[in-house]
Formats: C-alpha cells, sequence, structure tokens
C-alpha cells in the first residue's frame, strides 16, 4: 500500500531540511514543499492564525512507522502535525516509490 503523509512546518528553512532528512533516510521517495499556506486552528483552549509551509511526503506503508519518528525527532513543534492517507493511482509511480524507498 502507499501513503501520502502530511506535515506542516513553522517556515521554508525546517521544511528544506526535514525533507533532505526524510529523503536522505529512503523514508519517502519525494516530498513536495508548498508554501503560502495560512493555518487557522485551536492551541490550548484559543484559537490561532498563522502561516505555515505544507510538505506532501510520498511513501509506502511499511516506512510509516520510520517516517512518523524522524517527523517527530527533527520537529520544532511542541506537536507536529503527522497525518498519513493511503493512495492509489499510477502503477509506473508507485514502481517508482518501491525503487526509492527503503
Amino acid at each position: 500500500m502507499y501513503v501520502v503523509a502530511i506535515t506542516t512546518c513553522p517556515n521554508m528553512r525546517v521544511a528544506k531540511k526535514l525533507a533532505k532528512t526524510i529523503l536522505d533516510a529512503k523514508l519517502a521517495a519525494c516530498v513536495n514543499i508548498l508554501p503560502g499556506l495560512t493555518s487557522l486552528y485551536w492551541w490550548k483552549g484559543k484559537k490561532k492564525e498563522g502561516t505555515e509551509i505544507l510538505l506532501l511526503i510520498k511513501t509506502t506503508e511499511k516506512n510509516v512507522k520510520k517516517l512518523g519518528k524522524t517527523i517527530r525527532d527533527n520537529h520544532p513543534y511542541e506537536l507536529e502535525e503527522f497525518i498519513t492517507l493511503p493512495v492509489g493511482g499510477s502503477k509506473k509511480y508507485f514502481d517508482w516509490v518501491n525503487k526509492e524507498t527503503v
């Protein structure tokens, strides 16, 4: 099974560093960095708003646990976002994902 994992970062420096860490560990075949995200959320009982960078991480189900730990260990947020969604699509694309991940 294939997965797209999602996390947010406070700025581009953190986003690129985290993406490179994930790729260097071969935990994903691709990480898309999407700047310009506005997040509205509850934090400790208060409504907040901020700008963030979204990472879309393409990987396999077998990498999810290690990927989550890598994000947790390298993320500056007190509570990092880590959401995974099962995905389907092009066999050729997912053959490439398999080839590029551990």
